[in-house]
């Protein structure tokens, strides 16, 4: 008999990174807040490992398959689809519950069907994958029906950690944008999703909406042949988070309003309008699920005035999920955001070098997306500037990756000063990829 041992639980840690001092009269203060889960223990678990019944962390996964009409062109791309969902089946976790959904204008259960989840072990995973054989393309597309069975197969088991991995080749033109809304509204905070469109006929702003409103990831898959990779990795990801919905709580003085706070690293992602009120003065932002890993928020709160040599506390983040009985468990990591009002020129202009990379950041990734949507509608001009900014941004950055994949939409005469030229013909696939990934940032060198 094997011998189990329970994981710990991830320990988080959270930094802070500002310059605290504020001209007389200064009332914005901006911070940078990193937090850090580690020492987790399903983090790299080999495939087809174990845990004994309740120690290891219960999870759900609901894989959703687009079976409409138009993956059958060309044919290998159902079959890249079947293929890459048998790769994920096989990165489960023994005792993980799982479904398999098919998605057209309606959804169905492909295994295990009668409206509950499958756990995971040798025969299971066996079972799924010949189901995965009578998985046939046809119909049209409605994928809010397909969310709206995964929240119900995934809210059927008992499970602290629930995923879903969402993959389409189309637009979503069998309901309408209301519809599609009303269940990522339904589902949002009951579970995350990955999505991943494949192929160059899906609608970007709709894959990428779904991932932002369920906190998951977002991705092109260009090459059909590429997504049984893709699907192994985003599975072996969900294989090591350990703690569902994480919040990250702040508290402000009285007189204090909060700006704005948002993700910024590994991805851009506004968190603003989601805050959900936790008592007097604190607010709640969700963060999804943690494994072993990092992510950087920028915080920006505004504070009454005060006389030079005051301070005061501008905000204090601590980190926070919710239990069973509706109580919420503080993680025990806290953070301080400070501001001191000085006279001194220097110290109350430098800019942390933390704020200002990441301030970059989202302005590169917004200068993206502008500019591609004027290119779209015919303002060369308007999408030249907009686009050599984001040349400017990411040479300035050191982000490598986004100034690769901006070159194969302009090119560049000086990264330096942002000089560019629209490329007269762009494979659609290159655009596309540009604007999946605009949000992805890279770190600041602490």
């Amino acid at each position: 008999m094997a011998n189990f041992s329970k994981p710990s639980m991830p320990q988080f840690s959270v930094d802070v990174y500002q310059n605290e001092y504020l001209p007389e009269g200064g009332r914005e203060v901006n911070a940078i807040v990193t937090v850090t889960a580690t020492g987790g223990g399903t983090v790299g678990t080999a495939v087809g490992a174990s845990y004994a019944p309740g120690q290891g962390p219960a999870a759900g996964v609901a894989i959703m398959v687009d079976c409409s009409g138009s993956m059958d062109y060309p044919p290998t791309k159902m079959r890249n689809a079947r293929d890459a969902t048998a790769a994920a089946i096989d990165t489960l976790r023994d005792g993980t519950h799982f479904a398999v959904i098919g998605g057209t204008h309606v959804a169905k259960e492909v295994y295990p069907g009668g409206g509950r989840l499958a756990v995971a072990d040798r025969s299971s995973r066996e079972q799924a994958k010949q189901a995965l054989r009578r998985l046939s393309a046809g119909g049209g597309t409605a994928i809010g029906t397909w969310l709206r069975l995964a929240d119900r197969l995934l809210a059927s088991a008992d499970v602290t950690i629930r995923h879903g991995i969402l993959l389409t080749d189309g637009r979503n033109e069998h309901e309408s944008p209301e519809d599609l809304r009303a269940a990522l509204d339904s589902c949002a905070g009951r579970f995350t999703c990955d999505a991943r469109g494949v192929g160059t006929d899906w609608e970007v702003k709709e894959v990428t909406g779904i991932a932002s409103a369920l906190l998951g990831t977002a991705d092109i898959v260009a090459d059909p042949t590429a997504l049984a990779a893709d699907f192994t990795q985003m599975m072996e990801t969900a294989m090591g988070k350990e703690v569902a919905d994480v919040a990250l709580r702040l508290w402000t003085p009285v007189g204090t309003a909060v700006k704005f706070v948002k993700q910024v690293a590994p991805t851009v992602e506004q968190l603003t309008d989601r805050r959900t009120e936790a008592g007097p003065r604190a607010g709640d932002y969700p963060t999804g699920s943690w494994g072993d890993e990092s992510r950087d928020y920028h915080v920006c709160v505004e504070v009454p005035t005060a006389g030079l040599g005051q301070e005061m506390l501008a905000a204090r983040v601590s980190l926070v999920v919710p239990q069973p009985d509706g109580s919420v468990q503080n993680l025990g990591a806290q953070g301080l955001i400070r501001a001191v009002w000085t006279d001194d020129m220097v110290a109350s202009t430098s800019i942390n070098p933390q704020v200002a990379h990441y301030t970059g950041q989202a302005e590169l990734a917004q200068a993206i997306q502008q500019g591609l949507d004027l290119r779209k509608a015919g303002d060369m001009d308007g999408a030249t500037a907009k686009l050599g900014r984001a040349v400017q941004l990411a040479s300035a950055s050191g982000n490598a990756d986004t100034a690769k994949l901006l070159a194969k939409v302009v090119d560049v005469v000086d990264a330096t000063t942002g000089t560019v030229r629209l490329k007269a013909k762009v494979e659609e696939a290159d655009e596309m990829t540009l604007e999946t990934r605009s949000t992805k940032t890279v770190r600041v060198k602490k």
